[in-house]
C-alpha cells in the first residue's frame, strides 16, 4: 500500500457513499486491509481529506496564458467550479483547506505569477487568488445545496425555484414591493448565469487595483 493507492481507495469510496460516508474502515475495506494499516501513512481522517484535496485539485487544468490577466483569471474560475461540481462532494472537502501538495502548490504558484506578471502588488495578487478560490467554492457549496426540503425530498431544483418564484409573486405588495417585482430574477434556476455575474465582478473589482498607464500627451505623438 502506497499513499497513491490509499488516496485512490477513498476517492472511490467518496464517489459511492459521499463525504459523509467516508471512513478510514471503508477505505481499508477498499484496499483489503484493517484500518490500522492506514495509520502508517495518515496518522488521521483529516490527514487522508488533505491528501484527497490535492488529488481533487489534479484533476483539473490550468487555462492557457492566452489574452489578458483577465480571460485567464475568469477561466481558472470557470475550471475549478467544473472540476469542483464533476466530483461528489469536493466542494465540501477543498473549502476552507490551506494544503501544501504538490498540485494545489502548483495551482497557487501559476496564478501568483499570472497575476504578479500582470502588475499586481504582491499583497493584491495573494488576495485575488485566496478569493478566487473562494468564490468559486462557496458557490458550489450553495449550488449542492438542496433550495429547500422539497428538494431534498427528491423534487427537482428548477421545480422548487419555480415553486419559490410563484410564493414570492403570491405576497402582499404593499408590504413586499421588491420581493414582489424580483421574484423572477431570485428564483431563476440559470445558475450559470449567476456564477458569470459574481465572477466578472469579482475580476472588475481587482483591475481597480492595477496601477494606472500613463497617460501619453498630445506631444508624444
Amino acid at each position: 500500500m502506497t499513499r497513491e493507492s490509499l488516496t485512490a481507495a477513498a476517492l472511490l469510496v467518496l464517489e459511492r457513499d459521499g463525504l459523509a460516508g467516508l471512513s478510514m474502515r471503508k477505505v481499508a475495506a477498499e484496499l483489503g486491509v484493517k484500518a490500522a494499516s492506514l495509520y502508517w501513512h495518515v496518522r488521521s481522517k483529516e490527514d487522508l481529506l488533505d491528501l484527497l484535496v490535492d488529488a481533487i485539485v489534479a484533476e483539473g487544468e490550468a487555462p492557457p496564458r492566452e489574452g489578458d490577466w483577465r480571460a485567464q483569471y475568469l477561466e481558472y474560475g470557470r475550471r475549478y467550479r467544473a472540476l469542483l461540481l464533476a466530483r461528489r462532494d469536493a466542494a465540501r472537502i477543498v473549502a476552507g483547506r490551506l494544503t501544501t501538495g504538490p498540485t494545489v502548490l502548483a495551482v497557487l504558484e501559476d496564478q501568483l505569477d499570472r497575476l504578479r506578471a500582470a502588475g499586481f502588488a504582491d499583497a493584491d495578487a495573494a488576495m485575488a487568488a485566496y478569493l478566487l478560490s473562494a468564490y468559486v467554492q462557496g458557490f458550489v457549496l450553495q449550488e449542492q445545496s438542496p433550495l429547500s426540503a422539497a428538494e431534498a425530498a427528491g423534487a427537482g431544483r428548477g421545480d422548487v425555484a419555480r415553486a419559490a418564484g410563484r410564493s414570492f409573486r403570491a405576497l402582499p405588495a404593499a408590504t413586499y414591493p421588491n420581493l414582489v417585482a424580483l421574484a423572477e430574477d431570485l428564483t431563476d434556476p440559470d445558475m450559470d448565469t449567476r456564477f458569470e455575474f459574481g465572477l466578472h465582478r469579482l475580476a472588475d473589482g481587482l483591475a481597480t487595483l492595477l496601477p494606472r498607464p500613463p497617460r501619453r500627451s498630445r506631444g508624444d505623438g
